[in-house]
């Protein structure tokens, strides 16, 4: 069965996209996701959505401005100011669907201060399982209204025809390949934290998405910049628990191997990161503290979060929290304009898996459940419209090389030449039996070169010894046929290597990205290193 709009992931952004197409009268709407539909990297997500709602003292350009500062420079003004003036609707908009937020006794709305933010503006639910009730009211809603739900099918690639994406071929549930054919594709496919041993993410955030597109040439930016939490749990669990932001929100102080306060807690991420990989550098240890003994109705304020602890043998109220970054979010990915087009008709982007320029060079806490609310439902609304390619908007702008609707600043882009295919090539159907246990020792390999060689601190020569690490994981792998298993490694290969590339030509500290040799902001690298681009 052909499809109007086949959707490709079953996180926020996707999921807030087949909500509201699924509505549209005789529109034929498919959802393609590789575990179960509620099975996302949103599931995980403890911290919240930060918005500006009705009542509040706080103001949408006050949410701008700690965006951009979060940023370092690189975020897109225009779709930051659609983020923070358009969320509002769509956070009550998710009310409306059954997502309970946390209240306070008198029934208004709970609001958190996290890392970077200005003021109290985050809200949560259920302490710190915001994700999981995103989650649980939208999939109900999609079950209710999509007209197909591929689960547990695995997209391999693109299938472009006359310089169109006209659909994916994929991996089903019994091992076949199947083209699964729609008028226009969505890669909502999420992040890539499987690029690194130590990471927030669940084990199918293998960068999909933007490595289907980098195969295909589809332009892909800023994926130098990724995004490590600086207070996830030391501890052997893996994705690694989270200790949100909200905790030092409330108060709960960073201390260093001494017990000494060594950072402003509230500074945004790449901040706080860097001042922990340092102390840990100096001190040789391997971990650091958070500090929650001062906090008061623990249980009650962090129910999730105390059970959780509880298992792991932590008590707040009596232990400092072991604590070391991890990595947990990507700030680029497949360039858009502020619709969510791509560069190639028929293929759109939105979430983690985008670039639509809100998060530069950092992410702003609890700006990405926002962003996939935001830009899931402009996507929506233009593929009504009849919209059937990109915009000079946002950070299209300088791609398309148009003067566009944009205010700007326009920030210029660097290309770099799009990364060849993966060596393997598409078998007959039926033949998609992977390559056994291999894949499983070559990505461990590949995510412990990228730990130690584009961590938190990266130098000119932690970056080879990554890359040719990387070169060796995909000469090792090349020939085999793409099960779900070598599919993934492929994928995280092809963007590790786009990554290593950007953060080799990027010779600063900026925003996620840091340079031992290069520990200042150049102001001529402000600019996009876009991969798939000529420009």
């Amino acid at each position: 069965m052909d499809l109007d709009v086949l959707v490709c992931g079953s996180g926020v952004a996707g999921l807030s996209a087949v909500v509201r197409l699924a509505h549209v009268p005789g529109l034929r709407v498919g959802v393609l996701t590789k575990a179960e539909l509620a099975q996302s990297a949103t599931r995980w997500a403890q911290g919240g959505v930060a918005a500006v709602l009705g009542g509040d003292e706080d103001s949408t350009d006050l949410h701008l401005a700690d965006t951009l500062a979060a940023g370092a420079g690189l975020c897109d003004v225009d779709a930051v100011r659609v983020l923070v003036d358009e969320g509002p609707l769509r956070v009550s908009e998710l009310i409306a669907l059954g997502a309970v937020f946390d209240r306070e006794a008198g029934g208004a709305l709970s609001r958190a201060r996290e890392g970077g933010h200005s003021t109290a503006r985050v809200l949560h639910a259920g302490g710190l399982a915001t994700g999981a009730e995103v989650e649980r009211a939208l999939v109900s809603a999609v079950e209710a209204t999509a007209t197909a739900i591929y689960e547990r099918w695995f997209a391999l690639d693109l299938v472009v025809e006359g310089g169109r994406c006209v659909g994916v071929v994929a991996v089903d549930p019994e091992g076949g390949l199947q083209e699964v054919r729609a008028r226009h594709v969505v890669l909502a496919t999420g992040g890539a934290g499987q690029l690194y041993a130590v990471t927030t993410n669940p084990a199918e955030a293998t960068g999909d998405g933007i490595a289907m597109a980098l195969r295909a040439a589809v332009p892909v930016a800023d994926v130098e910049f990724f995004q490590f939490h600086p207070t996830a749990l030391h501890h052997p669990a893996m994705p690694r628990p989270l200790l949100s932001e909200a905790l030092r929100g409330h108060g709960a102080i960073l201390r260093n191997a001494a017990g000494d306060r060594f950072v402003e807690e509230l500074a945004p991420r790449d901040v706080v990161s860097r001042a922990m990989a340092e102390s840990m550098a100096t001190d040789g240890v391997d971990h650091l503290w958070l500090d929650a003994t001062g906090l008061d109705s623990f249980d009650d304020r962090f129910p999730t979060l105390a059970t959780s602890l509880a298992a792991a043998g932590l008590d707040p109220a009596v232990d400092w929290l072991p604590i070391a970054p991890a990595a947990h979010y990507l700030s680029g990915g497949v360039l858009t304009d502020l619709d969510g087009a791509t560069a190639l008709p028929g293929l759109w982007a939105a979430g983690e898996a985008a670039c639509t320029g809100v998060h530069g060079a950092n992410r702003l806490a609890s700006n990405s459940l926002l962003e996939g609310m935001v830009f899931g439902a402009r996507l929506t609304e233009a593929l009504e419209r009849g919209k059937d390619g990109p915009d000079p908007t946002g950070v299209m702008r300088a791609q398309l090389a148009g003067d566009g609707a944009g205010s700007g600043p326009e920030i210029p882009c660097t290309g770099i030449d799009s990364l060849p295919p993966p060596s393997w090539a598409v078998p007959e159907p039926g033949d998609a039996s992977g390559i056994g246990d291999d894949p499983g020792k070559l990505r461990d390999r590949l995510q412990r070169a990228m730990t130690a060689g584009a961590g938190v601190v990266r130098s000119p020569d932690s970056l080879a010894a990554a890359a040719a690490e990387v070169a060796a994981v995909a000469a090792a792998s090349a020939g085999e046929p793409p099960g779900r298993a070598a599919g993934e490694l492929a994928n995280l290969a092809v963007l590790a290597s786009a990554l290593l590339r950007s953060a080799d030509a990027r010779a600063e500290t900026r925003g996620a990205h840091a340079r031992r040799d290069a520990p200042e902001a150049d102001p001529a690298w402000r600019r996009r290193i876009v991969h798939g681009s000529s420009r």
